[in-house]
Order: structure tokens, then C-alpha cells, then sequence
């Protein structure tokens, strides 16, 4: 290739050049250039051999030869031509020596021509997407670099992870917590099966996210390549809608359905995108709108249900609502529902916070990580109002008390066991329609005084295992009662599976801070993870994380990519150096404990290592000082305290 005006010339080594004999890669502009020196001569080849494609540079000279790593093909290292006998050539680039270093010229970059993935990655701006988490890889570099356009324009934020179960954890968090979709983004093989996890987390939590998975060439796609599974059959269960885009498709219908797959039936989705259409040129498909697509489900319930919902309510003495996750977009007005008849609030652990724990009427979450307050009004009741809550076991809801329950999905009313009342329509509708239907004036009783009551009995019993020391490290009250007072009151809090999750259920009060945690799914390794989702889905909140040991373990290197991001998350550390909650359940069935401890880092001094601010807390007498230097840091903080496992 002679040197032109269609060449631009690049500096590729400094004056020490290359030793004779040598052959290195070099970058050139967008070029990878295998450069050899032979003979006292410089030559510049094109990087990938011919044949097979195999990297030109790391092969090595022979008897004034370059020969292939891949298959041991020989080129003439000035000239690219094959020995005598054989046509095949290597394409070579002009080479000058100059004083400052060698210089090679290369075709000058290209005007881009759309593509396939320009297409889809428009069509899923179009649709509201603002972030995709994932990695990158060899199968799907046509669609990262039409997302790396869009970012370029300012379309949207792409976070590369460090493993692709992250990936689907953060976007998991993203669509719980603002009901919008996120993308997560794996390569074909291990990278797409390594977001299950997460994406099952998002199924049976009723989050909207969109998984898009490269995949092997079509033409040996199915023949046993490497890397080559069928993504649509393992991806069946967990996406409501799995399709491979092919050379033919609409490809911004496909995207557009997926997308609306995921919003309208609050799930998850997912694409297959082989890896020669990814980049096969669209110049003039249209991008799908979003607009005319998705209509509003905030419906009313039927009147002969919202009549027995009136008589039930109306004749009760002392109604409890309890809210479950799925009423989590309609709290003002079942809130307002709760102050209009005088009834408590008590919420499943899914819906942690979502009213405040010292509103007069609030109680705090039931069930297994749930409070005293919350049970004893409970079994005090005479009617349970249950709006978007599932009855599972876990719940804790009494199913041996009047119910009338509220859902918008016909398969959630009475699912684990018969209601007295279902009703089918929109938790805020719902609850406003009561309010208008049955009178403030009830013959009801006070029960506002009861939950103040209960609070004050359970607040000093807080106290006194705030103040429990035993000399083996800090007790999961202490470590709550300082998050209570110290956490911004708009923050969202990502808590792990574990010991962690339930003291926290147990002991933190909400202000109007936005938990998140894998609901249904209960997998570990789900808080750190949902906090980098949360702290790119509403930056101007706190993201903050608290996990145990055991959940971190599993994405501890994620750390890395708060680090690299900027992403402010506190991760606040519980470490008792043990899978304590297996312990637990070893002992509750009289067995041995066994294979359940844990051999730990410091980990506040990994998180140094790491670029964040690592504080270690061993004394209930650090944590508030621990604590606020975390929240004041600009970036990722942690607060690793060490935790007695008996004091939880």
C-alpha cells in the first residue's frame, strides 16, 4: 500500500525503534500493526494474518521470515509476500524512520455508516433507556461500539462492570427502584449465563429490565463453535420474551417489543444478537417510537368488589393496612387512606419504608425481620386491608384475620390462601375510591395511641442492645441505631441477603429512605451490586449499601468499578467472619455448625487499595465519627465493622 491522501501517518515508537530481528504490535489510529525489523530494514503488516486471522505481531522472525503464531503461515516481514510457491500476502503499510521515532501511515478512518446496532441503540433511547451495565466482549463489539456513539452524543451512560452478575443485579435495583428499564450486556456463552442470577432476581421481583446478549456467527451458530449455546432456550424461564435478531428482522420492532415486554409486563427481556448483524449496515431503517405503544393500567376495581370492600372496612373497629412492595408508586394515597379511618401501617420487608416508621400511624415491617410493634397490632386487628402484598410465607401477614385485599394482578389475590374480599384495580385508585365511600367518623377505636405505645416499649428495648458489649466486636443494634441518625433521609439503602438484612429490618427506622433488596429470590451478593444501580439511577440521592461478609465476598470487586466511575455508594460492612445465618439455622435443627466461617481481609484496607475511603470499626464508640466522614467523602466510601455474631 502506497502512501496517499487517503493515509494518515501515526508515530507508533519512540527513537529507540525495535531490535533487529523483532517483530511487536503497535497501535496506528484505529489500526493494530504487527511491526517487524529485519535486515536493518522496517516493515509494517497488517496485525491479523489472512488465513485465520491470528495476530501477526506476536509472532516471531525465522530464518528472515515472519511466521504466524496461529498456524506457522510464513511472510516476507517488509514486503507481507508469502514464500515462493504460495499467493497468499499480508497487507503491508508505508514505514518511515524519522528522528523523533518510526512512523507508520494507515488508511485514514472512515465515514461510519449506520448499522444494525446504530438502529437498535436509538431505538432504546427512544424507549427512556439511560444506562446499560455490562462488559464487553469478542461477540458483541458491533453493538458496544454503537453504544459507545450514543454515549459520545450524550444519549446515555454505559457502566462496564467486572462480572456480568453485577451487571444484571444493578439493573435489577435500577428498574425496582424508578420503574423504568435499565440494559444489562454480556457476550455469548458464559457472559449471557452469567446474568441469570440477577435477571431472576428481576422476574420474580416485578422489575422491568432488557438483557442483551451477543452471540456466535450465524452461519455457526448451533454447530458446537466456541462459545456457541442457545441463548434463547437457557434464557426461556427467566425472560418473559427472548428473541435473536436476525439479518432479515425489523430490528427496531424487535428492540421496541422487547422494551415493551419489559415495561408493560414488569419483567424481564432479552436479544440475541449474532455477531455479523450487529454491524451488517441499516442506513435508512427507522427507529420504533415509543409513543402510541404503552397505555396506562391505573385502573379502578369492579363495583361489586369495592362495595365489600366498603362494608368490610366500615363495619370494622380496628382495620390494618398492610402494604406490600407492589404499592409502593401509590403510598400517598393509601397513607392518606390510613389517616382518613384512624388504621395502622404495617409493611412486608420488601416495603421497608415506604411509610415513615414515626408517622403516628406507622409500625414498621412484619414477619421475620419485622418488629414487635408491627405484630402486636396486628394480632390486635379485626381487619387486614392488604394492598399489593403476596401472602407468601415469609410475609408474616395473619391469614387466620379478616382480609380484603387490593392487587392488580388477578393471580396475586388470594394465591396462598383464600380472602374474605379479592379486589382487582390499582392500589392508588383503590384507595382512593375508599376514602370517598366510607366516613372518617367510624365507630373505630384510637389506635394511634397503641402504636405510640408499642414504639416506646420497643425503642427502650433498642436501647438496651444498643448499649450490649461483650468485647467481641460491635452488635447489629448499635450499628442501626448510629444509620438511623445519621443516614440523609432521601437516601436509598441496598441491603444484602443475611444476618444483615434481618437486624436491619429489625432496628433501622425509615425517614423516607427507599430500600432495596432481592425480594423473592433472596440471593446473595445482591447489595453492593444494587447500590452502583442505584447511585447511577437517581444520582442526586445517597446510595449506600450494607451488606455481611458473605454477600460481599461474592462481588468484591465491584468496588473497582465505583472507584472508576466516581460513583459515591457507602457500603456499610457487617463482618462477623461467618455465614452466621447458616449457623443459625444448622443450630435451629440441632446440627453441627460446620463450613460457615469465613476467612476474611481487612477490609477497609482492600477498600484503600482500591481508591475508596476504608474506615474499620471495632467499638460502638467509632461508629457515628466512621460514619460521618463516610457520608462527607466525594466517592465510594466503606465502613467495615467488626461484628459480634451473637449480638444481632
Amino acid at each position: 500500500m502506497s502512501a496517499s491522501d487517503d493515509l494518515e501517518w501515526h508515530r507508533v515508537t519512540g527513537p529507540e525503534g525495535l531490535d533487529e530481528g523483532r517483530v511487536t504490535t503497535v497501535v496506528a489510529g484505529l489500526h493494530s500493526v504487527a511491526l517487524t525489523r529485519c535486515g536493518g530494514r522496517y516493515g509494517a503488516l497488517d496485525n491479523r494474518c489472512p488465513h485465520q486471522g491470528g495476530p501477526l505481531g506476536e509472532g516471531s522472525i525465522e530464518n528472515g521470515l515472519l511466521r504466524c503464531p496461529w498456524h506457522g503461515f510464513d511472510y516476507d516481514p517488509i514486503t507481507g509476500e508469502s514464500p515462493e510457491g504460495h499467493g497468499d500476502r499480508a497487507t503491508t503499510y508505508p514505514v518511515e524512520v524519522r528522528d523523533d521515532g518510526v512512523w507508520v501511515a494507515v488508511p485514514k478512518r472512515r465515514a461510519h455508516e449506520r448499522t444494525v446496532a446504530d438502529v437498535m441503540v436509538e431505538t432504546l433511547v427512544e424507549w427512556g433507556v439511560t444506562h446499560v451495565f455490562g462488559m464487553v466482549g469478542h461477540s458483541n463489539l458491533g453493538f458496544a461500539d454503537a453504544l459507545h456513539r450514543a454515549e459520545q452524543r450524550g444519549e446515555l451512560t454505559y457502566i462496564g462492570i467486572r462480572h456480568e452478575g453485577a451487571a444484571a443485579f444493578a439493573a435489577s435495583a435500577f428498574g425496582k427502584l424508578t420503574g423504568r428499564p435499565a440494559v444489562c450486556f454480556a457476550i455469548a456463552g458464559p457472559g449471557s449465563t452469567n446474568l441469570l442470577t440477577g435477571l431472576y432476581d428481576a422476574k420474580v421481583d416485578r422489575a422491568p429490565v432488557l438483557a442483551i446478549s451477543g452471540q456466535v456467527p450465524s452461519k455457526v451458530l448451533g454447530r458446537g463453535a466456541f462459545q456457541d449455546l442457545d441463548l434463547t432456550g437457557a434464557f426461556k424461564d427467566v425472560a418473559a420474551s427472548s428473541r435473536t435478531v436476525l439479518s432479515g428482522s425489523d430490528h427496531a420492532e424487535l428492540t421496541a417489543l422487547a422494551l415493551k415486554a419489559a415495561i408493560v409486563g414488569r419483567g424481564v427481556a432479552h436479544l440475541v444478537l449474532p455477531d455479523e448483524v450487529q454491524v451488517q449496515p441499516a442506513p435508512d431503517e427507522p427507529v420504533a417510537p415509543m409513543t402510541g405503544r404503552v397505555a396506562a393500567n391505573r385502573i379502578g376495581p369492579p363495583a361489586d368488589a369495592l362495595d365489600a370492600a366498603v362494608d368490610a372496612i366500615g363495619s370494622a373497629r380496628r382495620p390494618v393496612i398492610v402494604v406490600g412492595h407492589g404499592a409502593r408508586h401509590d403510598m400517598q394515597d393509601v397513607i392518606a387512606l390510613a389517616e382518613h379511618l384512624g388504621a395502622p401501617v404495617l409493611t412486608t420487608f420488601k416495603a421497608k419504608g415506604q411509610i415513615p416508621d414515626r408517622h403516628p400511624l406507622g409500625c414498621g415491617v412484619l414477619g421475620r425481620s419485622g418488629t414487635p410493634v408491627a405484630s402486636w397490632i396486628m394480632n390486635e386487628s379485626d381487619l387486614l386491608v392488604v394492598f399489593g402484598a403476596s401472602f407468601s410465607n415469609h410475609t408474616g401477614i395473619a391469614t387466620y384475620k379478616p382480609v380484603v385485599q387490593v392487587d392488580t394482578d388477578p393471580m396475586a389475590l388470594g394465591r396462598f390462601n383464600p380472602v374474605d374480599v379479592p379486589v382487582l384495580g390499582d392500589a392508588g385508585v383503590t384507595a382512593r375510591m375508599l376514602i370517598e365511600r366510607i366516613p372518617s367518623d367510624g365507630a373505630r377505636d384510637d389506635q394511634a395511641a397503641d402504636v405510640a405505645a408499642r414504639w416506646a416499649i420497643w425503642r427502650a428495648e433498642k436501647a438496651r442492645r444498643v448499649a450490649d458489649d461483650s468485647g467481641r466486636g460491635v452488635s447489629s443494634a448499635a450499628v442501626f441505631d448510629a444509620m438511623t441518625r445519621l443516614v440523609p433521609a432521601d437516601a436509598v439503602i441496598s441491603v444484602d441477603v443475611g444476618n444483615n438484612a434481618y437486624s436491619f429490618g429489625r432496628y433501622f427506622e425509615c425517614d423516607r429512605q427507599t430500600v432495596l433488596m432481592s425480594g423473592y429470590l433472596g440471593s446473595i451478593g445482591f447489595g453492593y451490586p444494587a447500590a452502583l444501580g442505584a447511585a447511577v439511577a437517581e444520582p442526586h440521592r445517597r446510595s449506600i449499601a450494607v451488606t455481611g461478609d458473605g454477600g460481599y465476598g461474592q462481588y468484591l470487586a465491584e468496588l473497582t468499578t465505583a472507584v472508576k466511575y466516581h460513583l459515591p455508594v457507602l457500603h456499610v460492612l457487617l463482618d462477623n467472619s461467618e455465614l452466621a445465618k447458616i449457623s443459625k439455622e444448622q443450630r435451629a435443627v440441632e446440627m453441627d455448625v460446620w463450613q460457615t466461617s469465613l476467612h476474611n481481609p481487612d477490609f477497609a484496607e482492600y477498600a484503600r487499595l482500591c481508591g475508596a475511603l476504608g474506615i474499620r470499626v471495632d467499638r460502638n464508640d467509632q461508629l457515628d465519627d466512621a460514619l460521618r466522614r463516610a457520608l462527607a467523602h466525594d466517592g465510594p466510601s466503606m465502613v467495615h465493622v467488626v461484628c459480634d455474631a451473637d449480638l444481632l
